[in-house]
């Protein structure tokens, strides 16, 4: 029985989204249908739409999704219809790496998340035409109504968290909050310093005053951005473009230099600036996405006083456990989701795009009509 949804469609890289009815098939025993009821924009899927991850077009992005449960494959045993669910990456949960806590790298997450086909080749959406429309972007391509996932990665939420703002969970927040508690692990009184204050950034802001950290710096250029630092967590923010030297600045306000950097931006010269910053030893997790290949040059001396230099995907951590975690902190007040969000309705697409793309909002959800 086919069902109908309204997705945004990339036709051709560096093209429009558009809008568009598609057609979603039978479900496969192992998959979930789930109405979404919101999805945050994520920097990948700007990427994405400009050609920059290889999916193939015509396809459906989105890939922080949350709805709820209206249909489950005969083989389905986790989920029920009516079950609330925030959905993150896909993996396939067999491999060394799955079974060993760390399905963020998967030995199959290339095809699983970026392929745009179900394993067998054949899609999850089609146009009003009846022509394939490539899907499961992450597992989802949550830019719809509908999305066909799998009990791989639909998370259930608890019953008191929104779930049309709970998707960025699903990716960006858990990527900046899971580099933090999962990869980094500062003591308490630690020291340290985020590049770049979007979702990610923010994350690992809340995430890093979660960990008690004593000294929290936030380096964004956008003085937007800033206030929301401080009522996040951070004790000082920095203007990156103040300072000449922003290492030996960082280093100044940590008293000798950070035990701890988080880079959300992957460009060369913040990856210097976040080694620099660091005391020794120390450690910088670099997060930022840019496109294709990346390659940059570090100061091997920074490495020799005892840093390291260490790149983390989706927070290195298992949506499964991880994210009823950041669900429980959310709604105790400690990690407060709904600050970072702006809402457009779906079919102000083009105008959420704008906010983000200008750096206006940290986050932009956009909500469907249910």
């Amino acid at each position: 029985m086919s069902r109908t949804a309204t997705a945004a469609v990339l036709r051709t890289y560096g093209a429009p989204l558009q809008l568009e009815h598609v057609s979603v098939p039978d479900l496969r025993p192992d998959e979930v249908l789930v109405r979404i009821r919101g999805v945050g924009i994520c920097h990948t899927d700007l990427t994405a739409a400009a050609g920059g991850v290889p999916i193939p077009v015509p396809a459906v992005l989105g890939h922080e999704g949350a709805g709820i449960v209206t249909e489950v494959g005969t083989a389905v045993t986790r989920l029920a219809v009516g079950d609330a669910v925030v959905l993150g990456f896909d993996s396939c949960r067999q491999c060394r790496n799955c079974t060993r806590g760390r399905p963020s790298y998967c030995a199959r997450f290339a095809g699983l998340n970026y392929g745009g086909t179900r394993s067998d080749g054949t899609t999850v959406l089609q146009d009003a035409n009846g022509d394939a429309l490539h899907g499961n972007w992450f597992g989802q391509s949550s830019f719809s109504s509908l999305a066909v996932v799998t009990e791989r990665n639909a998370v259930r939420l608890p019953s008191d968290v929104p779930v049309a703002l709970a998707g960025p969970l699903g990716c960006g927040l858990a990527t900046g909050a899971g580099t933090v508690l999962r990869v980094l692990r500062p003591e308490p009184d630690s020291s340290i310093v985020v590049f770049g204050l979007g979702a990610v950034g923010m994350a690992a802001i809340m995430a890093a005053r979660i960990a008690e950290c004593t000294t929290i710096v936030g380096i964004d250029p956008n003085r937007r951005r800033h206030d929301l630092a401080r009522e996040l967590g951070a004790t000082e923010v920095v203007s990156p473009d103040e300072h000449d030297d922003l290492g030996r600045h960082v280093r100044r306000l940590t008293g000798g230099g950070a035990d701890f950097a988080v880079e959300a931006v992957g460009t060369e010269s913040v990856v210097r600036q976040a080694l620099s910053s660091l005391g020794s030893p120390g450690v910088c997790a670099t997060l930022g996405l840019q496109a294709g290949r990346n390659p940059i040059t570090v100061d091997q001396t920074h490495l020799l006083g005892g840093r390291t230099l260490t790149g983390v995907i989706e927070g290195d951590a298992d949506p499964h456990r991880f994210l009823p975690e950041l669900a429980d902190l959310w709604r105790d007040g400690r990690f407060p989701v709904e600050k970072l969000v702006r809402t457009f309705d779906f079919t102000k697409l083009d105008d959420a795009l704008d906010a983000v793309r200008s750096g206006e909002v940290v986050k932009a959800v956009l909500t469907f009509d249910n």
